[in-house]
């Protein structure tokens, strides 16, 4: 199980990306501060850390330039509120990995994540998740039902996959606007019905199963 180190002193943030981590099968250790974040990082106990930019004691900029002069080469995903062209060229030419700006969909920091923690090439990690009927290519970002393609919004792709992750396992809605929508979603909203009655209309009626009270499962459905 991968282990991911969280640098970000807004604790709210903090645990929202922890709490997603943890759900999507990674083990996490948080930090609010940069010197705290260097120490860690340089431990080598890590295989990749989320670095916001603006930590106390010591800056995300400082943390990767420090930890890139002493060659650790944690891959990491840097995090800032800042939108500016020339903060994200400097952290991508210091040596992160990739950038994110807040405010940002959990999907997002999500997916660049599993890229980045994704084996090299030679690595024998599929790029087509199936079940029963039911393919997606996280490539092409196509779903295939039998033989026949079906297109996804990049919302219907992120639920999809989320339900093809965990087959058979019953996902609440908080875990699934959680992971989707991200932390400055509205929890209160049903946006998550709407987007099965999506997926019900495109993959098949009998694909997702109701859990009352609870959720929604993924099931081989009819076809």
């Amino acid at each position: 199980m991968s282990k991911i180190l969280i640098a970000e002193d807004e604790e709210r943030i903090a645990q929202f990306v922890a709490k997603g981590l943890k759900a999507a099968g990674y083990q996490t250790h948080v930090v609010g501060d940069g010197v705290s974040a260097l120490e860690h990082a340089s431990s080598g106990d890590y295989d990749l850390m989320v670095l916001d930019v603006g930590m106390p004691k010591m800056d995300g900029f400082t943390v990767l330039r420090v930890l890139r002069t002493l060659e650790h080469d944690i891959p990491i995903i840097m995090v800032t509120a800042r939108d500016a062209v020339t903060d994200t060229v400097a952290g991508l030419e210091g040596g992160a990995d990739d950038y994110l700006t807040k405010p940002f969909k959990f999907e997002e920091l999500l997916a660049r994540v599993r890229t980045r923690l994704r084996p090299r090439a030679g690595g024998s990690e599929s790029t087509v998740l199936r079940h029963g009927d039911l393919s997606l290519d996280l490539t092409t970002r196509i779903a295939t039902v039998g033989s026949k393609e079906v297109d996804l919004s990049p919302r219907e792709f992120s639920m999809v996959r989320e339900f093809l992750e965990h087959p058979g396992q019953v996902l609440s809605r908080e875990q699934l606007l959680s992971r989707v929508w991200g932390y400055d979603f509205d929890g209160a909203s049903n946006v998550v019905d709407v987007y099965i009655r999506y997926l019900r209309n495109k993959l098949g009626s009998e694909r997702f199963d109701t859990v009352r009270g609870v959720g929604y499962r993924l099931t081989e459905g009819s076809g």
